[in-house]
């Protein structure tokens, strides 16, 4: 029985290593390529125009000038100890000719066939070669963004599984294309930025079995349908940091791989392993990529943008085929090659037809071509290797398997880049632009606290200062005029003294006889002059010190006036600091804005439109899906929390605050988390106590601008859904500026918001005579006029409330006469829509003209309105039982219904 010559562990060493270096094997040389954050002496280099095909480089066009040909290069195995004794008297059946890239394949001693391939690899090509011809260029694209495939074919025995997946243990030139491409991955990826995992299967039997988890051993191909991508969603994903541990994997792998021991090979592969490497990089837009249009590289100068390139290696060693006289296979080993041949039979026949570009190729005939679904014909660059033996016994397997590589040549894939936005990466990246800007902001915010805290201090220390010596120096002066004016008064009084004695002996007689004249005594006289004299003196003196003071106490206020000078300064310079410190959060704002924006799929909020839900309102809870779709209330959901997280951050009333800024762009992301926030029943209140309503209504008077109205409108509407807000609303005059905006807008949005606003309105009893007398149901019915589905939804909701509270009031007995909604002219349009396509508008106006028909005063109306006729059809074919009882009920209460369906004989 012959032994293997190409399993792992079974092959002599260097069984397949050139024995001489000057012979059909070429250098090549590789331009560097490193990743940003490789190290030079890590780097792989390109393979040369001399590799496989000639794709090599960063040229993406093959030699033939046809893009993304299948690659066919064929190997030939040198003969092994059986062969070189039982075939010692005859020649090779095959004749290389690598420098022409020729085979011969000889039908005798004179007769040949001859045969050309991309590559033609002799016994001697050592495992580098083979890897660098076959593989790398395939490696090489897949690190550039598209699937690439590398497969082995050929007869039990040839060294396929050596060329794929011998690792190496013994000899690391042995290392097949498995490791070797692992290597060159590993060394170009950044293991910051890039991902690698892997998956190894087998298909034995027609079943995939996991490799890596022998109890997996029957997983599904999964196909979509829209791009016919094929993944395997049971296989168990590895991921791949260094070589050490994927060759840990492939020893796991090959030790679960099934094999048996048969006549032509002593470890025979039963089953095809497939070996699938996922790819993901990080790159910038704008980079050089591959071109496969012109054969070239194509430069694009882009704006930087991250994107993710997603990329799967898939390495196929197939099960040798085998004939059944030849490898005595017998037993459960004869079903296991009948398996091996269909399978290789059905991708025989899917490259015939892809070779003779047929219109059918019966791709799901086996699972095999399943899984190479993308790899013949796809959007994947794919080489084969196939492998012969030199053995003339064998020249029919021969034959066959060179024909199979001839017609595998001839098929052409559509090789596609797959790549796609990094929102994530953009995301983290303006995360921490923001995170940088929130504590660059908090940094200056607290130096600009420090300093003007400092200058406050400065500007205190100097004002006490100046007012003490103020003092000082006034206490000082009060002290020295004090003292000045005692020794003034004292001089006087001696000088007055000297004065009277002289007097007294000058003019004794004159003043005597003045006394005797007036009638006075000398006591008295002597007292009159003394007290005149004391008052003319104190007088001068008073004078002269008040003089004296003004004059010091402007000396002294002169420094306090330069004082007061800095004090105004300073107060100008923290002026402009608190200025420059509200430019900053409004920027932060911005930013914060601008990222929840991002993290979101939608521009628009979203809006809760629970005024069509609450039993407290309308009743009609079963009327619409909004809130029953999981997708949206993911979306809202999280667009919520993300307001919520920035308010909590930035503050409910500076958010308020912004709705007032000059700036446009600060206006609208300030209204839009307002608008998020008042969709939960938790912030409404917080709102309005915060004059969010007022600020609302504001907007809706002031700004003629199409976005700030649209969302104002829908937060007014979120706030409208409580009972209590809706007073406030009608108090502040909001249902006036509702029918203002619908009279002016033209945007269906903008509509579908006021009228969501006025239906949640309609809703309450006690607004109902002031909601008509403010022209709120003629709004209502205004907004038709744009024809947008959502829009006649939100009027058909708002008519179905307000009939449903008319009803109720009537029956109470608090309202009477004819229903509003028919004196504004409703009726027409209720009746024109009673039968509309769209559900939800429909039931919303089956309802309403079966609470209208309710009462006997607004019979007449209905029955000349046409009215009578929806409410037969709503009585017979309605979907909704609740509704169709109430239509019939209603028809047989009222004596107009009645006697008007008699006189028709219309039966009901």
């Amino acid at each position: 029985m012959a032994s293997s010559a190409h399993r792992n562990g079974g092959v002599p060493r260097g069984a397949l290593k050139a024995q001489h270096s000057g012979s059909n094997v070429r250098q090549s040389s590789f331009k560097s390529r490193l990743p940003p954050s490789s190290s030079p002496g890590s780097a792989v280099r390109r393979s040369s125009p001399a590799s496989l095909g000639g794709y090599g480089g960063g040229s993406f066009k093959d030699q033939n000038g046809v893009p993304g040909r299948v690659r066919v290069a064929i190997r030939l195995r040198p003969r092994n100890a059986e062969e070189m004794s039982a075939d010692a008297d005859f020649a090779d059946c095959v004749e290389l000719q690598p420098e022409l890239k020729r085979l011969k394949l000889r039908k005798n001693n004179w007769d040949a066939d001859t045969y050309e391939f991309d590559e033609v690899l002799t016994e001697y090509a050592s495992q580098k070669r083979v890897y660098e011809v076959v593989a790398k260029p395939v490696v090489e694209s897949v690190l550039d963004g598209y699937n690439g495939t590398v497969m082995a074919y050929g007869q039990t025995g040839t060294g396929k599984t050596f060329t794929l997946g011998r690792l190496g243990d013994e000899d690391t030139a042995d290392r097949g294309i498995m490791v070797r491409s692992m290597e060159d991955i590993l060394a170009i990826v950044s293991p910051d930025t890039d991902f690698i995992t892997v998956s190894y299967l087998q298909l034995y039997m027609e079943y995939i079995q996991d490799l890596l988890d022998p109890s997996n051993d029957n997983i599904p191909i999964v196909e979509d349908p829209k791009t016919g991508d094929v993944s395997l969603p049971g296989a168990t994903l590895v991921e791949i940091n260094d070589q050490q541990s994927f060759l840990e994997l492939l020893r796991i792998g090959e030790a679960h791989r099934i094999a048996a021991n048969t006549k032509l090979n002593t470890e025979s592969s039963r089953s095809h392993a497939v070996l699938m490497v996922h790819v993901k990089r990080s790159v910038t837009e704008g980079e050089d990529s591959p071109s496969i249009e012109n054969g070239s590289s194509s430069h694009f100068i882009k704006p930087s943008r991250p994107l993710v390139r997603k990329s799967k290696l898939v390495i196929v060693d197939l099960a040798g085929s085998e004939r059944i006289h030849k490898s005595g296979s017998e037993g459960h080993m004869l079903e296991e090659a009948k398996s091996i041949n269909l399978s290789l039979s059905a991708l025989g026949k899917c490259i015939n037809a892809l070779a003779e570009n047929s219109s059918h190729v019966p791709v799901r005939d086996s699972k095999l071509t399943r899984l190479l679904r993308d790899s013949f014909g796809g959007t994947a660059r794919t080489s084969l290797v196939v492998t012969i033996g030199p053995s003339p016994r064998h020249r029919g397997e021969t034959t066959s398997t060179i024909l199979f590589g001839q017609r595998a040549m001839k098929v052409e894939n559509m090789l596609k880049i797959k790549e796609e936005f990094d929102y994530k990466s953009l995301s983290r990246k303006l995360e921490i632009q923001v995170d940088k800007l929130v504590a660059e902001n908090e940094r200056l915010q607290k130096d600009f606290e420090d300093e003007v805290e400092k200058l406050n201090l400065e500007a205190q220390n100097r004002i006490s200062e100046v007012e003490r010596n103020f003092a000082d120096a006034l206490e000082k002066e009060r002290l020295k005029c004090q003292m000045e004016y005692m020794e003034s008064i004292k001089e006087l009084e001696e000088k007055m003294v000297s004065n009277q004695h002289k007097h007294n002996r000058d003019g004794f007689f004159d003043d005597k006889h003045v006394e005797e004249g007036l009638g006075l005594s000398v006591e008295e006289a002597s007292e009159i002059k003394r007290q005149l004299k004391d008052e003319i003196s104190r007088r001068k003196a008073l004078e002269e010190d008040v003089n004296n003071l003004k004059s010091r106490l402007a000396h002294c206020l002169q420094p306090r006036e330069n004082g007061g000078g800095e004090i105004l300064r300073l107060h100008k310079d923290l002026e402009d600091e608190v200025c420059e410190k509200k430019k900053l959060e409004e920027e932060v704002i911005m930013l914060r804005s601008q990222l929840l924006q991002m993290t979101l799929d939608s521009d628009q909020p979203r809006y809760l439109d629970r005024g069509a839900y609450r039993d407290s309102f309308n009743g009609l809870n079963s009327l619409t899906s909004q809130d029953q779709n999981p997708h949206y209330r993911s979306n809202g959901n999280r667009q919520k929390a993300s307001a919520a997280t920035l308010s909590e951050q930035v503050g409910l009333q500076k958010i308020l605050s912004l709705l007032e800024s000059d700036d446009a762009n600060v206006r609208i992301h300030a209204v839009k988390v307002v608008a998020n926030l008042a969709a939960e029943e938790v912030n409404q209140e917080r709102i309005v106590e915060a004059g969010g309503l007022t600020s609302l209504l504001m907007l809706l008077r002031r700004y003629e601008d199409e976005t700030v109205r649209r969302v104002a409108a829908g937060a007014i509407a979120n706030l409208a859904m409580n009972e209590a807000n809706q007073e406030l609303i009608m108090v502040q005059g909001g249902i006036s500026l509702l029918s203002m905006t619908a009279a002016n807008a033209e945007d269906p949005q903008t509509l579908r918001m006021v009228a969501g606003a006025i239906a949640n309105l309609c809703g309450n009893d006690k607004l109902q005579q002031k909601l008509r007398t403010e022209g709120g149901i003629r709004a209502l019915l205004g907004t038709v006029r744009c024809g947008h589905p959502d829009v006649l939804s939100q009027v058909a909701r708002g008519i179905a409330n307000f009939a449903k509270c008319e009803s109720r009031l009537a029956t109470q007995g608090i309202r009477t006469g004819r229903s509003f909604l028919i004196e504004d002219g409703a009726l027409p349009w209720i009746v024109h829509n009673a039968n509309d396509e769209a559900a939800p508008i429909r039931r919303h106006i089956e309802l309403a003209l079966c609470h209208l028909a309710q009462h006997e005063v607004n019979a007449k109306d209905m029955v000349s309105g046409g009215a009578l006729w929806e409410l037969v059809r709503i009585s017979r074919d309605c979907s909704r039982e609740d509704i169709r009882n109430l239509a019939r009920k209603t028809l047989n209460s009222s004596q107009t219904f009645r006697a008007e369906l008699r006189r028709l004989r219309v039966e009901y």
